[in-house]
């Protein structure tokens, strides 16, 4: 049996990102998304939620780059810059973090405090996962799987895409897939020690931000039997969204692939039954 996550990440991050991820949710297959508790549009995120009758679960998406704290900068000083913010980009954190300068206690409380944050909202949580996938890093997922367990969350998202699947290759995005799936490999071994669940597979690494219609039903065509996750990056207004980031994602064109009709009837067809990570934690 095929069963079947589609789970947007960054909800927060911006209004035209909450509102394409709603509209996903609603009017098309997402049936996951990740909320993230330090980003500017926090607020509105939950409000959508809490205005629109839907089924989508939904996670925290941990982060500790391109964002500043919950917790006072003093309490976490290895984890932030003079001016009390998170590095910009993963390499300067992870550059860090391999130097041993970065304290795990210090992560713990500022993922303590996200944590609060948004099950302070009454929002169900229904898995943990993170900003660039930092959590699956030696010494972090042991943090992670802690407070998994203190905040009793039974799920966590392991991003090990198979190391044969491409799309439009680019040999350093490839390279950064192959490490990640190696280290989330290492992690989810841990999981399986703390009795916490994961999907089967992952899928969304090489097309990260460039999930088309065609990339779509290529991975759902050769799905494999159990749980998979398919994680992409929906939104509006891609043109005004590019001046904030400069990921070059296609979040219109991801929303666009996310509601064809065409998508939601190869499901059908295929007998692919969408589901949260909710759904995969009580089984």
């Amino acid at each position: 049996m095929k069963k079947l996550i589609i789970n947007a990440d960054d909800y927060g991050l911006h209004e035209f990102i909450n509102q394409g991820i709603m509209e996903g949710a609603m009017h098309g297959c997402i049936s996951s998304t990740s909320i993230m508790p330090v980003a500017a549009a926090f607020e509105h995120a939950v409000n959508l939620l809490n205005t629109n009758e839907n089924s989508v679960g939904v996670g925290v998406h941990l982060t500790l780059v391109a964002a500043s704290p919950i917790l006072e900068p003093k309490k976490i000083s290895t984890l932030v810059d003079a001016e009390g913010n998170f590095a910009s980009a993963y390499p300067a954190f992870i550059k860090k973090y391999i130097c041993g300068t970065v304290r795990l206690a210090e992560i713990y409380q500022e993922f303590y405090a996200q944590i609060a944050k948004v099950k302070s909202t009454g929002i169900p949580i229904t898995h943990l996962d993170s900003h660039q996938h930092l959590h699956v890093l030696p010494g972090m997922i042991v943090v992670v799987i802690a407070l998994a367990k203190e905040f009793k969350i039974k799920a966590i998202r392991i991003p090990a895409e198979d190391y044969l699947f491409f799309h439009e290759f680019s040999f350093g995005r490839y390279i950064g897939k192959c490490g990640l799936s190696f280290l989330a490999q290492i992690a989810r071994k841990k999981l399986k020690k703390a009795n916490i669940v994961s999907p089967d597979y992952f899928w969304g690494m090489m097309a990260g931000g460039n999930m088309n219609e065609a990339t779509l039903a290529k991975i759902i065509s050769q799905l494999p039997n159990g749980v998979n996750e398919i994680m992409v990056h929906p939104g509006h207004n891609t043109g005004e969204l590019r001046k904030l980031f400069d990921w070059q994602y296609h979040w219109d064109q991801e929303l666009s692939a996310l509601t064809d009709k065409n998508l939601l009837k190869s499901l059908r067809h295929n007998k692919i039954e969408l589901v949260s990570f909710g759904a995969l934690a009580n089984e």
